[in-house]
């Protein structure tokens, strides 16, 4: 079994804007293996590119720990998180131009953090010259960002993250502007270089069609780790995510302190408002049932009148009903 990589234990972060603290994460926990490949997904504002950013070395958490590779991110100096994000780390973003410099070909833009590394000549024409084989891009080596296409841009992109070797690759919506054939193209590559090279990936998103290039998706929802995907065992390609062959099983994540979050699918169906109950069946499982409003006024007020006369409470059940709809 693989050893824990990244570690993230109750991790809380939050910003100050003026006056105001906004609460990107709160209480997050997360352990990705060494070589595995993961998707976050969640909707804007979730905290999934927070979290990004802080296993990155770009973010400091206000509170709770953050390993990566058995390095205390939140001790780390800034001299160390300097090397941290240079030697370690390989990052994409969705915008091809924050990736490449535009004036350069795509061997010189690989070649680019090489040289600021200051990595001998030779090496880097080697390791160049591997890398632009590994993502396909060694007809395209002369082109510059305007000859190339959107897909053939975030390859280029890839190529540049992983010329310092990392251990870590981090993507951030890698495919938010690309369609969907050449965004399953993208994924494929990632899934490919993952397994090459030995990295491990993380890859935050909005697409819940991620699924298909990655072991495992973690959902965030309110700063917290909400549900986990895990793809069956032995089911790894892309072609069979899109052959149909391939299956998942969904679990319900549960932090350190018993707290869950049931998906909002769920709860729109089953309508849970702000309270249930839990109990223990005969098989030993729980069960999870909803509570009904007007149970909740029976069992709080039990001589609650049928009509306020002016004698009685101000609210009543009929007022209740009315204003709970």
């Amino acid at each position: 079994m693989s050893e824990p990589f990244i570690v993230s234990e109750n991790l809380v972060k939050i910003f100050k804007v003026a006056d105001l603290e906004v609460i990107a994460l709160q209480g997050l926990d997360i352990t990705i293996n060494k070589g595995e490949m993961v998707g976050i997904v969640g909707t804007s504002g979730s905290g999934k590119s927070t979290f990004l950013n802080i296993i990155g070395g770009l973010l400091t958490p206000s509170a709770g720990t953050i390993t990566v590779g058995g390095r205390d991110l939140l001790k780390a100096t800034p001299a160390e998180l300097d090397r941290y994000r240079r030697d370690e780390v390989g990052f994409i973003w969705q915008q091809s131009a924050r990736n490449m410099i535009p004036y350069l070909t795509t061997e010189e833009n690989i070649a680019l953090p090489m040289t600021m590394a200051g990595a001998e000549r030779k090496a880097q024409q080697e390791w160049t010259k591997e890398l632009l084989d590994a993502t396909g891009l060694y007809d395209h080596r002369k082109h510059k960002l305007a000859q190339l296409s959107g897909g053939q841009q975030q390859r280029v992109a890839i190529a540049i993250a992983l010329a310092n070797r990392p251990t870590l690759l981090l993507g951030d919506e890698p495919t938010g502007e690309l369609d969907s054939a050449t965004a399953d193209d993208v994924l494929a590559l990632f899934q490919t270089l993952n397994e090459r090279f030995g990295l491990t990936t993380v890859i935050v998103t909005h697409d819940q069609q991620v699924a298909r290039a990655v072991n495992r998706v973690i959902t965030v929802r309110d700063g917290r780790t909400s549900s986990e995907t895990v793809r069956r065992s032995g089911q790894k390609t892309v072609a069979s995510e899109l052959a149909g062959t391939t299956s998942f099983d969904e679990y319900v994540v549960i932090d350190q302190v018993g707290r869950l979050q049931i998906p909002p699918e769920i709860q729109e169906k089953v309508q849970i408002g702000k309270r249930a109950t839990l109990s223990l069946t005969e098989d030993g499982d729980i069960l999870i049932k909803r509570v009904e409003a007007d149970r909740l006024v029976e069992q709080a007020m039990p001589n609650l009148p049928e009509m306020g006369d002016g004698a009685g409470p101000n609210i009543t059940k009929r007022t209740w009903k009315f204003w709970k709809r």
